[in-house]
């Protein structure tokens, strides 16, 4: 599995550690930056993720800004993306079970790294349910 990671400055803090825990998991991960804490634009790198993802040159992507919220607007707009703005466990988990997401975004300032992790760990530790969800992904993807 190929995970690709990006941020912006309020998320390459959580981003880093991100990245770091996912290769201690034993996953592949693919960082598209940003590089530092300085200023750039979210979009950038949030569509650069998201491209990496429907390309298939990552199976999965993880984005994080300042809150979560632009970086995964800005990654939903790529056709093929499903990407969850996750702030607790549950959500990790029923963004993938119910919408098969296959990319999520953390808030580097408002989301606290350990929980950060808890998040990734419960996303990618669940499994989509199909069924009922599936008829509705599709419709997603037509959009």
């Amino acid at each position: 599995m190929i995970i690709a990671v990006a941020s912006d400055h309020g998320g390459f803090e959580l981003k880093n550690r991100v990245r770091e825990h996912l290769k201690e998991r034993g996953i592949k991960v693919v960082d598209l930056g940003t590089d530092s804490e300085e200023s750039v634009d979210y979009p950038v790198y949030g569509k650069a993720c998201a491209e990496a993802v429907a390309s298939g040159k990552a199976d999965l992507g993880v984005v994080c800004c300042g809150t979560g919220i632009g970086i995964s607007i800005a990654a939903n707009k790529v056709k093929g993306i499903r990407c969850g703005l996750c702030t607790s466990v549950e959500m990790a988990e029923l963004t993938k079970k119910h919408n098969n997401a296959n990319m999520i975004a953390l808030g580097g300032r408002t989301t606290d790294p350990d929980l950060a992790l808890q998040i990734v760990d419960r996303w990618l530790d669940t499994d989509f349910e199909g069924g009922r969800h599936q008829r509705r992904v599709d419709m997603l993807d037509e959009m």
